[in-house]
């Protein structure tokens, strides 16, 4: 398999998608391992599974409606697998293997039916000091966007995915791209205190176009870099509440289709109406409930370079 995807919307073409089979049973608050499924179990509303595969068999649909090739990682019993962004990511031609948190470690194996058809000397797997999640890394073209979390207290926080020494290591590995830090804010209890990952406060769509929730960014310099690049006018800005609804977390399948949740009003009108982009919208607020979307349900493999 020839691995490319250079940026976040050029048409599809391979796709790995989570896996929605045996979830297993709803985490204890000690076992959630980010503040939207904190929040789903402290209330009692965590997902049902026959829920979540009817949420990701009509996300399976759209990809199928526009000739996207589907690949799945093994089911493993018990296992929540829908993330399937956490565990890697391609970068130009290679990919990256994820250091996750150890409580997902076992995820990994499920991934050998796809990783068996990549070159080996393609795959790269990071040091042990090296924390990095898919959704932390943000592609347009030449850049990588890379949310970070640097405080001291990183040990403690459930919510810091990615640290110095994977963004180190990404720009030994792929030295032609420039690679933009971007520090997080964090909670590992609250879900609009803080993001899991950089692509729940930010991401480009169609051409030139974002979505961005400013307040997301540790510090408002970080806010004032993505304005720099893509233009006032080219960002839609989006409220907490929506944050909290992870109205970034789109899913883009060409540079004018995108998917995006059915219940995101404001911003779906926007993107057809201003933007004139085609927005599929799919039920997926169930899913939602475990911290995670549409991208974070991705793994792209092969995008064309449009």
């Amino acid at each position: 398999m020839q691995l490319n995807v250079n940026n976040e919307t050029s048409t599809l073409k391979s796709v790995v998608l989570g896996q929605p089979g045996s979830l297993g049973k709803v985490p204890t608050l000690e076992e959630t391992y980010d503040a939207k499924s904190y929040e789903t179990v402290a209330l009692g509303i965590y997902p049902r599974e026959e829920d979540v595969f009817k949420e990701m068999t009509m996300f399976e649909r759209i990809l199928s409606k526009y000739g996207v090739q589907i690949f799945r990682p093994w089911t493993l019993d018990d296992c929540n697998q829908i993330f399937a962004r956490d565990v890697g990511f391609v970068i130009n031609d290679k990919v990256i293997v994820s250091n996750i948190i150890p409580d997902r470690e076992d995820e990994k194996e499920a991934y050998e039916t796809v990783y068996n058809q990549i070159s080996y000397n393609k795959i790269f797997n990071l040091p042990e000091k090296a924390h990095v999640e898919g959704g932390d890394i943000v592609l347009y073209d030449e850049m990588v966007f890379v949310g970070l979390y640097n405080k001291p207290d990183y040990p403690a926080m459930k919510t810091a995915r990615t640290n110095s020494y994977a963004f180190d290591f990404l720009k030994e590995v792929c030295p032609e791209k420039t690679f933009i830090p971007l520090e997080l804010k964090k909670s590992n209890t609250d879900p609009r205190k803080g993001v899991l990952h950089l692509d729940c406060t930010f991401m480009p769509v169609g051409k030139g176009k974002a979505i961005v929730y400013k307040d997301g960014f540790l510090h408002k310099d970080y806010y004032d870099i993505v304005v720099d690049i893509f233009g006032k006018d080219n960002l839609f800005e989006i409220s907490e509440e929506e944050m909290y609804h992870m109205n970034t977390n789109v899913f883009s399948i060409s540079p004018s289709v995108v998917v995006s949740e059915k219940r995101f009003d404001r911003l779906n009108r926007f993107m057809e109406d201003e933007w004139g982009m085609t927005v599929e919208r799919v039920p997926y607020h169930e899913i939602s409930k475990m911290g995670g979307l549409l991208r974070c349900s991705t793994f792209p493999l092969i995008r064309a370079n449009d």
